[in-house]
């Protein structure tokens, strides 16, 4: 039987605009933005606790204005597979690999459906907006178990994320750190999903 495997998004799969399409479009650097943005808005957002609106106001710690309309398509228009990415998915689901999302990301995961449609290879089933849960916290692993209703030994996780691997690990799911598709590639012929 072949594994589940468990995909986080952003930085895996799609690339983050968090990183260099965030700052751009206010004219900063990333360290200015990570200085000026408030400080638990994003998590709330990621977490299902603020709707998008509300996030958007709360953006920045003091509550400067800015073009939220323009801001929300800017992110929309950054989204794009990872290189190698979306062939790897296609081969996984043509052979049959159930594959669901595991992410912590708000409602903008919808726009990256809209744009990339990733539910042609996986289900948007463990994203943080609809479970309120994130990873690392060990909840968000056992959560997943529970609702597939299968040990850790049937799962294969993928994350670029350090201590989201880690994490992982201690529940018992077989963890692969996502340092580009060649290596993944092999990773998950050792876990049997290819």
């Amino acid at each position: 039987m072949r594994p589940i495997v468990l995909w986080d998004v952003m930085g895996t799969l799609v690339q983050d605009p968090f990183f260099a399409e965030m700052p751009e479009f206010f004219g900063m650097t990333f360290d200015e933005l990570l200085e000026a943005k408030h400080p638990r808005a994003w998590v709330e957002f990621e977490l299902g606790e603020r709707s998008e609106e509300d996030f958007l106001v709360n953006f920045f710690a003091d509550g400067r204005d800015f073009d939220r309309k323009r801001f929300v398509s800017t992110i929309r228009a950054s989204y794009r597979w990872l290189p190698g990415v979306e062939e790897l998915l296609a081969e996984l689901s043509g052979i049959g690999v159930t594959m669901h999302a595991f992410s912590n990301y708000p409602v903008w995961y919808r726009l990256i459906e809209e744009r990339l449609s990733p539910s042609r290879f996986l289900e948007w089933t463990f994203v943080s907006c609809m479970t309120g849960l994130r990873k690392p916290e060990s909840a968000a692993y056992e959560h997943v178990l529970n609702e597939l209703g299968v040990t850790a030994e049937h799962c294969v996780f993928i994350d670029d994320r350090v201590g989201n691997c880690e994490a992982a690990r201690k529940v018992g799911i077989r963890s692969v750190l996502f340092e580009g598709v060649g290596p993944l590639r092999a990773s998950l012929r050792d876990a049997r999903a290819l």
